[in-house]
């Protein structure tokens, strides 16, 4: 282009337009391509609860030779269990209903308690059998129907505020299985603290009251008792619900604290500390947020968690996830008095994962020194119904 022929103001204005940055122009985008939307991932689907038959299991030995006493306690407890053996989902994956029937319909017309076991059942081991086993017993302490001086720690019953969903649903939703209803959610009920500080109080839930906060305190962990008061009059109450808070075992806590010294582990010993230290002793309880609701119990029992009657020296409580409710176990430990047969009929908050076992020891001052000191160690086997482990396709490992 020849600038000499153009005039004056076209060449102005090209030079203003020569000094404008090069930011300030306008440059035109090349076509962009759409934003791709990415879905999002799908939300993972909520991990399987660990059971017996995920863990794995393997063929135990043959059953032991039985002492005839031993062998009938735990034929008259399986009884006890049948019903409740041939309607009810095992949880643990092992068995089926069915599976129960025929050793069920034998027992009651079982000849010999010594060998009817062996005729109808196989053992086998969960996991590793590394067995670990505690005792529980039916206290009897201090109490009274009616409040007065010198009884007045309530005993409750179940609240109707206190509802329990599905395991499975409830942690989907991310939510207590037990709790109370808010705005259509479950959310966490109270705790020991709050109810012991009176948030149940005065909405008639008392059924009796009890002399002592610390035997109150260890029924509970028993799950069930008597309370006897001054007149002699006895009234047994039984397990009705919990508060679905986490128990917390207070033994274990005083040792890690250096509070228990060694041989103080057993419920004696934490019993003297806990008398021994009133106000530290409180709070300690209290640090175990589980919270046992009670019924009164007329007729047998007290009632495990089949809600049938439980027996002393041959009921024992464990994780239905590893043991099948109503099954027998044996036990082999370095305790001699809880060697032998037991059946699984009840369960308990800290009696949780494989082979952990609880054995009841009944009332009475023995049951309750035997309960007391129990920790033993060893291994577990579960009778199953003759032909579960091909079923399972159990195979030994090598």
């Amino acid at each position: 282009m020849n600038l000499m022929k153009l005039s004056p103001l076209l060449i102005g204005m090209l030079a203003l337009a020569s000094c404008v940055p090069k930011q300030q122009r306008p440059v035109p985008l090349p076509p962009q391509p759409a934003p791709v939307v990415e879905a999002p991932p799908p939300a993972p689907a909520p991990a399987k609860p660990p059971t017996a038959a995920l863990l794995g299991v393997v063929p135990g030995p043959s059953l032991p030779a039985l002492g005839e006493a031993e062998a009938a306690r735990a034929l008259e407890a399986f009884r006890i269990s049948c019903p409740a053996l041939v309607r009810r989902t095992d949880a643990s994956g092992l068995t089926r209903p069915e599976d129960w029937r025929q050793a069920c319909i034998a027992s009651a017309s079982a000849p010999a308690a010594s060998t009817f076991f062996a005729e109808h059942f196989e053992l086998l081991q969960v996991g590793d059998g590394a067995a670990f086993v505690t005792g529980y017993f039916e206290p009897e302490i201090a109490g009274s129907r009616t409040r007065r001086p010198g009884f007045e720690i309530p005993v409750y019953r179940k609240p109707p505020d206190l509802v329990e969903v599905d395991s499975a649903a409830a942690q989907a939703a991310g939510t207590p299985r037990r709790g109370r209803l808010e705005n259509g959610v479950v959310v966490p009920y109270s705790e020991r603290s709050e109810i012991e500080a009176g948030a149940l109080a005065d909405r008639g839930l008392e059924i009796a009251w009890a002399a002592d906060e610390i035997d109150f305190f260890f029924l509970q962990i028993q799950g069930s008792g008597r309370l006897r008061s001054p007149e002699g009059e006895v009234v047994r109450i039984g397990y009705a619900g919990q508060n679905g808070r986490e128990y917390v075992g207070i033994g274990k806590l005083m040792k890690d604290r250096g509070l228990l010294g060694p041989g103080q582990t057993s419920m004696q010993g934490i019993v003297a500390w806990l008398r021994a230290h009133p106000e530290e002793g409180r709070a300690i309880m209290r640090e175990n947020k589980s919270y046992i609701f009670f019924q009164e119990l007329t007729g047998p029992g007290p009632l495990g968690a089949l809600g049938l009657p439980v027996t002393g020296r041959a009921t024992v409580a464990t994780d239905p996830k590893y043991v099948p409710m109503g099954a027998p176990v044996l036990l082999q430990l370095d305790r001699p008095e809880a060697n032998g047969l037991w059946v699984a009929q009840d369960t308990g908050g800290a009696i949780k994962g494989s082979n952990r076992f609880d054995t009841f020891w009944g009332a009475g001052a023995e049951g309750a020194r035997i309960a007391g000191g129990m920790q033993g160690r060893g291994r577990a086997f579960i009778l199953v119904p003759k032909g579960t482990l091909a079923r399972l396709d159990a195979t030994p490992r090598p």
